[in-house]
């Protein structure tokens, strides 16, 4: 599976920006500068983002960011937008590996994954599958028996098709032998748990810190985390290899510009992406709000992209999840 596990060094580097180049517009303009979420707010990529951008902004000591939330189609709305957005520093966008590696498998996009501008990965959130407190399953050993005793009939929530959570379930489904339990994507991750609380949904399938507050509030029950070790923030939540299933898998989260974004614009917020990484208060930050950090900047993050999308293109040859 999609496993990705060495931290990135941010060293925090020279902030004086290099001139831009003549002939280019002035950036940051006057303008405030656009980043694209392309999910709804309160989930984990819109988190991230809104966390980030403020220590971002500070150290590039210039500019005005502004979120801009454009969900639909698990993300590839956003994902398009940003990637066609003209390349001059105005617009950049919030996205999430695997699932810009994935929908270009499954169906056309008006998007090449690997020609976005890789500026820095912030989060890596272990996949987890969870439950209402109500629901009689505590485990992965319980969901199994549960699914083999009702043949394709439970149903789970992702926030997509193609996306990392729906990925998890096709992984599990092969590794212990079940018919495909019945898939219902919504457009964000809160929506979903939304529909899980109310107990309109049996599983929801997500990542561990978008339902971190729930879960200790014992609202909603992780039967596990596809991690490679149990995360500090759920030290009660047993991975998947502890019950049996050899998945690691989860939401890399980060931020990209177009392609062809010009050299001087592209390091100058590569240094202030290392300057936030190294900043202890962003560090605290992100601790208080249960971030998984795994700070990735420039070829570093794209070399973990590239990692994720051949593998997945693997994946589609031996188990298409989509035609």
């Amino acid at each position: 599976m999609l496993t990705r596990r060495h931290l990135g060094a941010a060293a925090a580097a020279a902030l004086a920006a290099p001139a831009i180049a003549r002939g280019q517009a002035a950036w940051p303009g006057e303008r405030p500068i656009e980043v694209i979420v392309p999910f709804p707010p309160g989930g984990g990529v819109d988190v991230m983002a809104r966390l980030t951008l403020p220590f971002l902004q500070r150290h590039l000591g210039a500019g005005q960011f502004v979120v801009i939330n454009r969900p639909g189609a698990g993300g590839q709305l956003g994902f398009e937008a940003t990637f066609n957005a003209a390349p001059d520093g105005q617009t950049l966008g919030a996205v999430a590996v695997p699932a810009i590696n994935t929908f270009p498998l499954e169906r056309p996009v008006r998007y090449r994954p690997m020609e976005f501008t890789f500026l820095a990965n912030v989060v890596d959130d272990p996949n987890t599958i969870y439950v209402p407190a109500a629901s009689p399953l505590r485990n992965l050993a319980d969901l199994v028996a549960a699914a083999k005793a009702r043949p394709g009939q439970m149903h789970y929530g992702t926030t997509g098709v193609g996306s990392d959570d729906h990925i998890l379930m096709l992984a599990l489904e092969g590794m212990a032998g079940l018919e495909p339990m019945t898939h219902v994507p919504f457009v964000g991750s809160a929506p979903l748990l939304a529909q899980v609380l109310g107990g309109h949904i049996e599983l929801g399938v997500g990542n561990v810190a978008e339902i971190l507050g729930p879960m200790r509030d014992g609202r909603v029950r992780a039967l596990g985390q596809a991690a490679e070790q149990r995360w500090e923030a759920a030290p009660d939540v047993p991975t998947f290899r502890e019950q049996g299933f050899d998945i690691v898998a989860g939401s890399a989260r980060g931020i990209v510009g177009p392609p062809r974004l010009p050299d001087p614009i592209r390091e100058r917020l590569e240094r202030a992406f290392a300057a936030t990484f190294a900043d202890p208060e962003f560090r605290r930050e992100a601790e208080r709000a249960a971030l998984p950090l795994r700070p990735l900047v420039g070829e570093e993050y794209r070399r973990m992209v590239e990692q994720t999308n051949t593998a997945v293109q693997a994946l589609w040859q031996q188990r298409p999840w989509s035609r």
